[in-house]
């Protein structure tokens, strides 16, 4: 499982014209799921990002009650080192990414973190700005 994490001001995900998940003064996290990845390592995943001390004065989002909008990222497994068209092999199909994706969301929320999410497999439009900059490759 790879993450992206970046702090943001403001962040949203909208599909079709409609806003399906915004925060403001938190994290936007870009999931993204391989083959070997389960439930554990999303439960672990959730818990570095929930605890990762990148906003300010070194704190986590925990530490603030920081809200996360959580974006599910295929392409964080595409592989371009052959050439210019990237490969998508290691990315997990969507029928055991989308309950890994579901399943980091869950762990997040039962550690109490207020979570927005996007829409998975649909075309989504997402608009962040990023803060310091901040951004952060969380690999498991």
């Amino acid at each position: 499982m790879r993450a992206v994490v970046q702090t943001v001001s403001r962040a949203s995900v909208t599909v079709d014209g409609e806003v399906v998940g915004a925060i403001s003064d938190g994290l936007l996290v870009l999931l993204g799921v391989t083959h070997a990845d389960s439930p554990a390592t999303a439960e672990t995943m959730a818990r570095k990002v929930h605890e990762l001390r990148i906003l300010d004065d070194e704190r986590s989002a925990a530490d603030l009650g920081a809200p996360l909008l959580v974006v599910s990222q295929f392409t964080l497994y595409g592989d371009a080192r052959r050439g210019r068209r990237p490969s998508w092999g290691a990315a997990a199909p969507a029928e055991l990414a989308e309950p890994l994706v579901t399943a980091f969301v869950e762990a997040l929320r039962l550690r109490g973190a207020k979570v927005e999410t996007g829409r998975f497999q649909a075309h989504m439009l997402v608009e962040s700005v990023n803060v310091g900059p901040r951004t952060v490759l969380l690999e498991l």
